[in-house]
Protein backbone atom coordinates (compact mmCIF):
# COMPACT_ATOMS: atom_id res chain seq x y z
CA UNK A 1 0.00 0.00 0.00
CA UNK A 2 1.52 3.69 -0.66
CA UNK A 3 1.17 6.31 1.12
CA UNK A 4 1.54 10.09 0.39
CA UNK A 5 4.22 11.17 3.06
CA UNK A 6 4.53 7.67 4.51
CA UNK A 7 1.94 8.37 6.88
CA UNK A 8 1.13 5.83 9.32
CA UNK A 9 3.98 3.47 7.69
CA UNK A 10 5.89 1.52 10.50
CA UNK A 11 9.60 2.42 8.81
CA UNK A 12 11.74 0.70 12.32
CA UNK A 13 11.70 -0.81 16.05
CA UNK A 14 13.11 1.42 18.14
CA UNK A 15 12.90 1.68 21.91
CA UNK A 16 13.73 5.09 22.43
CA UNK A 17 10.23 7.04 21.84
CA UNK A 18 6.60 6.45 22.03
CA UNK A 19 3.98 8.72 20.43
CA UNK A 20 0.64 7.10 21.14
CA UNK A 21 -1.90 9.50 18.78
CA UNK A 22 -4.85 7.47 19.97
CA UNK A 23 -4.63 8.44 23.78
CA UNK A 24 -2.40 12.01 23.74
CA UNK A 25 1.06 9.73 25.31
CA UNK A 26 4.19 11.06 24.39
CA UNK A 27 7.01 8.24 26.29
CA UNK A 28 10.38 7.76 26.27
CA UNK A 29 12.29 4.95 27.08
CA UNK A 30 9.18 4.27 29.25
CA UNK A 31 8.33 7.29 31.09
CA UNK A 32 5.61 9.38 30.06
CA UNK A 33 6.98 13.01 29.50
CA UNK A 34 4.45 14.16 32.15
CA UNK A 35 6.63 12.45 34.65
CA UNK A 36 9.16 14.16 33.16
CA UNK A 37 8.33 16.85 32.73
CA UNK A 38 7.73 17.79 36.62
CA UNK A 39 10.35 15.79 38.21
CA UNK A 40 13.45 15.42 35.42
CA UNK A 41 15.84 17.52 33.94
CA UNK A 42 16.93 18.05 30.42
CA UNK A 43 20.20 16.46 31.22
CA UNK A 44 18.86 13.67 32.96
CA UNK A 45 16.69 13.25 29.75
CA UNK A 46 19.88 13.15 27.93
CA UNK A 47 20.75 10.08 29.59
CA UNK A 48 18.19 7.84 29.45
CA UNK A 49 17.61 8.61 25.46
CA UNK A 50 20.58 7.71 24.94
CA UNK A 51 21.07 4.75 27.28
CA UNK A 52 17.38 3.66 28.17
CA UNK A 53 17.36 4.26 31.69
CA UNK A 54 17.59 6.96 33.87
CA UNK A 55 21.29 7.25 35.84
CA UNK A 56 23.01 7.15 38.69
CA UNK A 57 23.47 10.10 40.64
CA UNK A 58 27.06 9.50 39.70
CA UNK A 59 26.41 9.37 35.92
CA UNK A 60 24.48 12.28 35.35
CA UNK A 61 27.40 14.02 37.62
CA UNK A 62 29.83 12.45 34.79
CA UNK A 63 27.45 13.16 32.19
CA UNK A 64 26.70 16.75 33.54
CA UNK A 65 30.70 17.44 33.66
CA UNK A 66 31.09 16.32 30.35
CA UNK A 67 28.26 18.85 28.74
CA UNK A 68 29.66 21.56 30.93
CA UNK A 69 33.39 21.16 29.89
CA UNK A 70 32.88 20.71 26.09
CA UNK A 71 30.67 23.66 25.45
CA UNK A 72 33.40 25.27 23.75
CA UNK A 73 34.05 26.05 19.89
CA UNK A 74 36.91 25.48 17.73
CA UNK A 75 38.38 29.02 17.24
CA UNK A 76 38.51 28.02 13.87
CA UNK A 77 35.08 27.59 13.72
CA UNK A 78 34.02 31.01 15.90
CA UNK A 79 36.59 32.38 12.86
CA UNK A 80 34.36 31.36 10.30
CA UNK A 81 31.44 32.38 11.98
CA UNK A 82 32.51 35.74 11.66
CA UNK A 83 32.65 36.09 8.25
CA UNK A 84 29.59 34.59 7.23
CA UNK A 85 26.92 36.97 6.15
CA UNK A 86 24.92 38.93 9.25
CA UNK A 87 21.77 38.49 7.56
CA UNK A 88 21.78 34.33 7.25
CA UNK A 89 19.41 32.51 8.56
CA UNK A 90 20.56 31.03 11.86
CA UNK A 91 19.91 27.44 10.70
CA UNK A 92 21.76 27.76 7.89
CA UNK A 93 24.66 29.18 10.27
CA UNK A 94 23.99 26.17 12.55
CA UNK A 95 24.16 23.81 9.71
CA UNK A 96 27.34 25.45 8.39
CA UNK A 97 29.06 25.08 12.19
CA UNK A 98 28.19 21.43 12.83
CA UNK A 99 29.82 20.55 9.50
CA UNK A 100 32.45 22.43 10.24
CA UNK A 101 33.04 21.03 13.81
CA UNK A 102 33.15 17.64 12.41
CA UNK A 103 37.20 18.68 10.94
CA UNK A 104 37.94 19.97 14.45
CA UNK A 105 36.92 17.01 16.46
CA UNK A 106 39.34 14.57 18.04
CA UNK A 107 37.40 11.71 17.27
CA UNK A 108 36.99 12.61 13.52
CA UNK A 109 38.87 9.57 12.61
CA UNK A 110 36.73 7.34 14.91
CA UNK A 111 34.70 4.68 12.35
CA UNK A 112 30.98 5.08 12.54
CA UNK A 113 30.64 1.73 14.51
CA UNK A 114 33.00 3.02 17.58
CA UNK A 115 29.65 3.93 19.73
CA UNK A 116 32.28 4.95 22.51
CA UNK A 117 33.37 7.92 19.74
CA UNK A 118 30.12 8.79 18.83
CA UNK A 119 28.84 9.08 22.18
CA UNK A 120 31.53 11.34 22.39
CA UNK A 121 30.79 13.04 19.90
CA UNK A 122 26.83 13.40 20.66
CA UNK A 123 28.06 15.07 24.10
CA UNK A 124 30.03 17.67 22.55
CA UNK A 125 27.48 18.24 19.75
CA UNK A 126 25.00 18.58 22.32
CA UNK A 127 27.02 20.72 24.54
CA UNK A 128 28.02 23.00 20.99
CA UNK A 129 25.11 23.62 19.82
CA UNK A 130 23.69 26.27 22.26
CA UNK A 131 27.46 28.00 22.03
CA UNK A 132 26.81 27.80 18.10
CA UNK A 133 23.53 29.52 18.08
CA UNK A 134 24.43 32.11 20.77
CA UNK A 135 27.11 33.54 19.42
CA UNK A 136 25.61 33.86 16.20
CA UNK A 137 23.36 36.26 17.92
CA UNK A 138 26.09 38.17 19.74
CA UNK A 139 28.23 38.06 16.06
CA UNK A 140 25.51 39.40 13.80
CA UNK A 141 24.43 41.96 16.71
CA UNK A 142 28.25 43.33 17.21
CA UNK A 143 28.10 41.93 21.05
CA UNK A 144 31.18 40.34 22.36
CA UNK A 145 30.93 36.77 22.75
CA UNK A 146 31.18 35.63 26.16
CA UNK A 147 32.81 32.23 27.15
CA UNK A 148 30.16 29.51 28.23
CA UNK A 149 30.05 28.69 31.79
CA UNK A 150 31.03 25.56 33.11
CA UNK A 151 28.99 24.84 36.27
CA UNK A 152 25.35 25.19 34.94
CA UNK A 153 22.71 23.75 33.13
CA UNK A 154 22.29 23.86 29.39
CA UNK A 155 19.54 26.10 29.82
CA UNK A 156 20.88 28.05 32.49
CA UNK A 157 23.86 28.88 30.08
CA UNK A 158 22.14 29.43 27.12
CA UNK A 159 19.76 32.12 28.62
CA UNK A 160 23.41 33.33 29.81
CA UNK A 161 25.28 33.44 26.55
CA UNK A 162 22.29 35.12 24.73
CA UNK A 163 21.48 37.67 27.06
CA UNK A 164 24.67 38.41 28.89
CA UNK A 165 22.66 37.97 32.45
CA UNK A 166 21.95 35.23 35.07
CA UNK A 167 18.82 34.03 34.18
CA UNK A 168 16.10 33.88 37.03
CA UNK A 169 15.11 30.44 38.07
CA UNK A 170 11.79 30.33 36.54
CA UNK A 171 13.23 31.48 33.07
CA UNK A 172 16.12 28.83 33.28
CA UNK A 173 13.21 26.09 34.18
CA UNK A 174 10.61 26.90 31.79
CA UNK A 175 13.20 26.59 29.10
CA UNK A 176 14.82 23.49 30.34
CA UNK A 177 11.08 22.03 30.58
CA UNK A 178 10.78 22.91 27.10
CA UNK A 179 14.22 21.07 25.62
CA UNK A 180 12.62 18.01 27.65
CA UNK A 181 9.51 18.32 25.65
CA UNK A 182 11.13 18.50 22.20
CA UNK A 183 14.18 16.11 22.84
CA UNK A 184 12.74 13.81 20.92
CA UNK A 185 9.32 12.65 18.59
CA UNK A 186 10.13 9.00 17.45
CA UNK A 187 10.52 9.21 13.12
CA UNK A 188 9.61 12.56 12.98
CA UNK A 189 11.02 14.27 9.28
CA UNK A 190 14.39 15.17 10.87
CA UNK A 191 15.06 12.48 12.57
CA UNK A 192 14.03 10.11 10.05
CA UNK A 193 17.07 11.50 8.13
CA UNK A 194 19.69 11.20 10.40
CA UNK A 195 18.71 7.77 10.79
CA UNK A 196 18.64 7.55 6.75
CA UNK A 197 22.29 8.87 6.79
CA UNK A 198 23.37 7.03 9.84
CA UNK A 199 22.54 3.86 7.97
CA UNK A 200 24.78 4.48 5.37
CA UNK A 201 27.63 4.55 7.91
CA UNK A 202 28.73 7.91 7.67
CA UNK A 203 29.41 10.28 10.80
CA UNK A 204 27.44 11.45 13.37
CA UNK A 205 28.31 15.09 12.37
CA UNK A 206 26.82 14.33 8.89
CA UNK A 207 24.02 13.04 10.40
CA UNK A 208 23.16 15.66 12.54
CA UNK A 209 23.98 18.33 9.32
CA UNK A 210 21.05 16.07 7.54
CA UNK A 211 18.41 16.36 10.42
CA UNK A 212 19.52 20.00 10.79
CA UNK A 213 18.72 20.55 7.06
CA UNK A 214 15.43 18.67 7.68
CA UNK A 215 14.22 20.92 10.56
CA UNK A 216 15.12 24.00 8.48
CA UNK A 217 12.06 23.81 6.38
CA UNK A 218 8.73 25.13 7.21
CA UNK A 219 6.36 22.04 7.51
CA UNK A 220 8.50 20.74 10.44
CA UNK A 221 10.53 23.65 11.69
CA UNK A 222 9.31 27.29 12.40
CA UNK A 223 5.78 26.84 12.96
CA UNK A 224 6.25 28.77 16.41
CA UNK A 225 7.79 31.44 14.69
CA UNK A 226 4.41 32.11 12.83
CA UNK A 227 2.90 31.43 15.93
CA UNK A 228 4.36 34.62 17.53
CA UNK A 229 4.17 36.53 14.23
CA UNK A 230 0.24 35.69 14.61
CA UNK A 231 0.11 36.94 18.49
CA UNK A 232 2.33 40.15 17.82
CA UNK A 233 -0.10 41.54 15.06
CA UNK A 234 -3.22 40.52 17.02
CA UNK A 235 -0.99 42.54 20.25
CA UNK A 236 -4.08 42.93 22.39
CA UNK A 237 -6.81 40.29 23.57
CA UNK A 238 -9.99 42.58 22.61
CA UNK A 239 -8.69 42.18 19.07
CA UNK A 240 -8.72 38.32 19.33
CA UNK A 241 -12.08 37.65 17.93
CA UNK A 242 -11.73 39.82 14.86
CA UNK A 243 -8.65 38.95 13.95
CA UNK A 244 -9.64 35.09 14.01
CA UNK A 245 -12.50 36.28 12.01
CA UNK A 246 -11.09 37.38 9.66
CA UNK A 247 -8.26 34.62 9.39
CA UNK A 248 -11.66 32.16 8.90
CA UNK A 249 -13.19 34.35 6.59
CA UNK A 250 -9.55 34.46 4.39
CA UNK A 251 -9.11 30.51 4.79
CA UNK A 252 -5.82 31.20 6.21
CA UNK A 253 -3.90 28.00 8.41
CA UNK A 254 -3.61 28.98 12.03
CA UNK A 255 -0.02 27.59 12.68
CA UNK A 256 0.36 25.76 15.97
CA UNK A 257 -2.85 23.69 15.69
CA UNK A 258 -3.41 20.21 14.44
CA UNK A 259 -0.81 17.16 13.77
CA UNK A 260 0.31 13.94 11.73
CA UNK A 261 -0.17 11.74 14.77
CA UNK A 262 -2.07 13.02 17.88
CA UNK A 263 -5.64 12.56 17.47
CA UNK A 264 -6.20 14.03 20.83
CA UNK A 265 -4.17 16.90 22.25
CA UNK A 266 -0.67 17.37 21.92
CA UNK A 267 0.67 16.69 25.77
CA UNK A 268 3.69 18.82 24.92
CA UNK A 269 1.10 21.43 25.29
CA UNK A 270 -0.17 20.94 28.39
CA UNK A 271 3.23 21.84 29.90
CA UNK A 272 3.98 24.60 27.47
CA UNK A 273 0.38 26.16 28.24
CA UNK A 274 0.97 26.51 31.86
CA UNK A 275 4.72 28.10 31.40
CA UNK A 276 3.13 30.62 29.38
CA UNK A 277 0.52 31.82 31.51
CA UNK A 278 3.18 31.08 34.90
CA UNK A 279 5.59 33.43 32.59
CA UNK A 280 3.36 35.95 31.36
CA UNK A 281 2.47 36.55 35.49
CA UNK A 282 5.87 36.81 36.82
CA UNK A 283 6.82 39.15 33.95
CA UNK A 284 3.83 41.39 33.69
CA UNK A 285 3.32 40.26 29.97
CA UNK A 286 -0.42 38.43 30.75
CA UNK A 287 -1.72 39.51 27.65
CA UNK A 288 0.34 37.06 24.78
CA UNK A 289 -1.19 34.05 27.20
CA UNK A 290 -4.70 35.83 27.14
CA UNK A 291 -4.28 35.90 23.18
CA UNK A 292 -3.02 32.69 22.72
CA UNK A 293 -6.12 31.02 25.34
CA UNK A 294 -8.48 33.19 23.21
CA UNK A 295 -7.44 32.10 19.33
CA UNK A 296 -7.00 28.20 21.03
CA UNK A 297 -10.51 28.50 22.22
CA UNK A 298 -11.85 29.53 18.66
CA UNK A 299 -9.66 27.33 16.85
CA UNK A 300 -10.73 24.29 19.27
CA UNK A 301 -14.48 25.11 18.84
CA UNK A 302 -14.76 26.31 14.91
CA UNK A 303 -11.91 24.41 13.06
CA UNK A 304 -11.80 20.95 15.74
CA UNK A 305 -7.94 21.50 16.01
CA UNK A 306 -5.92 21.01 19.44
CA UNK A 307 -2.80 23.29 20.22
CA UNK A 308 0.69 21.29 19.14
CA UNK A 309 3.98 21.77 20.54
CA UNK A 310 4.37 24.87 18.75
CA UNK A 311 1.38 27.30 19.82
CA UNK A 312 2.65 27.92 23.39
CA UNK A 313 6.31 27.32 22.58
CA UNK A 314 5.89 30.79 20.63
CA UNK A 315 4.80 33.06 23.61
CA UNK A 316 7.15 31.56 25.76
CA UNK A 317 10.41 31.75 24.15
CA UNK A 318 8.78 35.31 23.43
CA UNK A 319 8.44 36.50 26.85
CA UNK A 320 12.33 34.22 28.01
CA UNK A 321 13.34 37.41 24.92
CA UNK A 322 14.92 34.89 22.82
CA UNK A 323 14.80 36.49 19.14
CA UNK A 324 11.94 34.73 16.82
CA UNK A 325 14.51 33.22 14.25
CA UNK A 326 16.22 31.55 16.78
CA UNK A 327 13.14 29.77 18.20
CA UNK A 328 13.49 26.53 15.60
CA UNK A 329 17.74 26.59 16.43
CA UNK A 330 16.47 25.89 19.75
CA UNK A 331 14.43 22.83 18.65
CA UNK A 332 17.73 21.63 17.30
CA UNK A 333 19.42 22.04 20.78
CA UNK A 334 16.28 20.37 22.18
CA UNK A 335 16.11 17.32 19.74
CA UNK A 336 20.22 16.84 19.12
CA UNK A 337 19.78 14.63 22.15
CA UNK A 338 17.15 12.65 19.90
CA UNK A 339 18.87 12.82 16.65
CA UNK A 340 21.92 11.33 18.91
CA UNK A 341 19.89 8.73 20.36
CA UNK A 342 18.70 7.56 16.89
CA UNK A 343 21.71 7.36 15.23
CA UNK A 344 23.05 5.08 17.91
CA UNK A 345 20.30 3.43 18.14
CA UNK A 346 20.66 2.95 13.74
CA UNK A 347 24.07 1.74 14.30
CA UNK A 348 23.60 -0.21 17.22
CA UNK A 349 21.73 -2.58 14.39
CA UNK A 350 22.13 -1.21 11.20
CA UNK A 351 20.57 -2.12 7.60
CA UNK A 352 20.99 0.34 4.64
CA UNK A 353 17.61 2.37 4.58
CA UNK A 354 16.48 1.96 0.77
CA UNK A 355 12.84 1.89 0.11
CA UNK A 356 11.33 1.79 -3.23
CA UNK A 357 8.80 3.83 -4.92
CA UNK A 358 6.55 2.34 -7.56
CA UNK A 359 7.11 3.86 -11.07
CA UNK A 360 4.15 6.04 -12.94
CA UNK A 361 6.02 7.27 -15.81
CA UNK A 362 6.15 6.15 -19.28
CA UNK A 363 7.63 2.88 -20.67
CA UNK A 364 8.75 1.22 -23.97
CA UNK A 365 10.12 4.68 -25.46
CA UNK A 366 12.28 4.52 -28.24
CA UNK A 367 15.73 6.68 -28.73
CA UNK A 368 15.34 9.12 -31.85
CA UNK A 369 17.94 11.24 -32.86
CA UNK A 370 18.22 14.72 -31.81
CA UNK A 371 17.30 16.50 -35.12
CA UNK A 372 14.34 13.47 -35.24
CA UNK A 373 12.88 14.87 -32.02
CA UNK A 374 9.69 16.73 -32.09
CA UNK A 375 8.80 19.36 -29.02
Amino acid sequence: MIKAGLEDIVAAESAICDVNGKEGRLIYQGYDIHDLAEHSTFEEVIYLLWNGRLPLKEELAELNKQLQTNRKLAPEVVAIMKELPHDANPMEVLRTAVSLMSMYDPDDAAGSKDRAANVRKAIRLTAQLPTIIAYWDCIRGGRPLLPPKEDNSIASNFLYMLTGKAPDELSTKSLDIALILHADHELNASTFAARVAAATETDIHSATVAAIGTLKGPLHGGANQEVIKMLLNIGDASKADAYLKQMFANHEKVMGFGHRVYKTEDPRAFHLRQMSESLGKKLGQEKWFEISKIVEDHVKKDKGLNANVDFYSASVYYMLGIPIDLFTPIFAISRMAGWAAHVLEQLGNNRLIRPRAEYTGKTNLKYASIDQRKG
